[in-house]
């Protein structure tokens, strides 16, 4: 089955077409902002990392960062970098041109001030943004798909119709040749042992076990209790109790499939078919794994409701709680809660979503892309120094 999406020099395909100004660090974000402000066609992302950081933390925020500038959504990057930070622009600069899509950088200091550098990286912008407006979409295949997987604000109803349903469609985006990303690893804690027996290779299964018993040991080293960040006190309104209740549900979402690899946040999968990423369950730190990872649309399901979006992928929002989709209307995409009124079952509304994740991947907006959300985290392994 095809879609229709943008060809990347690199082969990939995307399904949006961003200009994209990229700040390497926290200081360069606002002037970041600034320049896509006045550009129209540009997005621009705000976090704050890239200085005072060491080791395997610099080395994450650095591979997402760059991995955000080569995801397929992306049509070029200018990168506006501050001068003196750890995360130096030159760096995520190279790692971009080599997808050979256009790329420029700035450094604020270099330009002896943030209004040149606006005025200049505006100029920059427009030029790109003038280019990628004339590329035109053409037909891609489903197997060039990455469909990252997430749940937030989950209650009784994900894991009994949302997640079930979005399940089903993981499963047909696979039986095409795609690929889906199941996030989230506090999320596997309690089902670990399920998930497992799905591994393609014995390595895959122990990585499965190692990834859970990080987080594990994590939660034990804080000396902190568990319950209150997960489940999270609306997950506990509406009905998960335990966290082996919320990850028993939260696994749903991964269908049928086997298991063929598991990566790394950030990291872009090698295999065609079902993967796991080791992300937190923090829903917008883990939609940004993905999305660094290759994921050119999220599919999220929610049994409370939430509004998250992203600049760069779009975020199909589903819901399987009827009285969440009536309250919440403009910012879901799919009622789900038609399998709690048994008005459709779940492969009917599993075949729902993946049409509307075909719609999506040939421009049709969601309900997030409408209304501008465009949040932005990236999961964080170490202190600031």
């Amino acid at each position: 089955m095809n879609f229709q999406g943008y060809r990347r020099p690199e082969g990939s395909v995307g399904i949006r077409n961003h200009t994209l100004i990229l700040p390497t660090v926290i200081c360069a974000c606002e002037t970041a902002s600034r320049i896509a402000a006045r550009v129209k066609g540009t997005v621009t992302l705000t976090h704050q990392h890239g200085c005072a950081q060491i080791g395997q933390d610099m080395e994450q925020t650095f591979k997402t960062l760059a991995g955000i500038g080569c995801n397929p959504n992306v049509a070029a990057t200018l990168i506006i970098g501050l001068g003196c930070e750890t995360m130096g622009a030159e760096k995520i600069l190279k790692v971009i041109e080599r997808e050979g899509k256009p790329t420029e950088m700035l450094n604020i200091q270099d330009e002896r001030g943030t209004r040149r550098t606006i005025e200049k990286g505006a100029a920059i912008a427009k030029r790109m943004a003038k280019t990628a407006i004339k590329m035109k979409r053409e037909p891609g295949n489903v197997s060039e798909l990455i469909v990252g997987l997430e749940c937030g604000g989950s209650d009784v109803t994900s894991g009994i119709a949302a997640n079930p349903a979005l399940g089903v469609a993981s499963d047909m985006i696979i039986k095409e040749g795609g690929t889906t990303i199941l996030s989230e690893t506090t999320e596997l804690i309690g089902a670990e042992h399920i998930i497992a027996k799905r591994a393609s290779t014995p390595h895959v299964g122990e990585r499965i076990y190692e990834i859970v018993k990080g987080v594990e040991q994590r939660i034990k080293a804080m000396g902190v209790d568990f319950i209150g960040g997960q489940p999270s006190p609306g997950n506990i309104k509406g009905g998960l109790t335990t966290i082996e209740e919320k990850s028993l549900g939260c696994v749903l979402k991964a269908g049928t499939a086997q298991i063929k690899e598991v990566l790394e946040y950030g990291e872009k999968p090698s295999e065609k078919g079902l993967v796991i990423m080791d992300t937190p369950g923090h829903d917008v730190e883990s939609i940004t794994g993905m999305i660094a990872g290759g994921a050119q649309l999220i599919a999220f399901t929610t049994g409370q409701g939430t509004p998250v979006g992203s600049a760069i992928a779009p975020v199909v929002k589903i819901t399987g709680n009827p009285r969440t989709y009536r309250t919440m209307r403009e910012n879901i995409d799919i009622n789900a809660g038609t399998i709690i009124d048994s008005k459709e079952t779940i492969e009917q509304v599993g075949k729902r979503i993946f049409n509307e994740i075909i719609r999506v991947a040939s421009g049709k907006r969601t309900k997030a892309e409408s209304l501008g959300y465009h949040e932005f985290a990236i999961n964080r392994i170490g202190p600031t120094l």
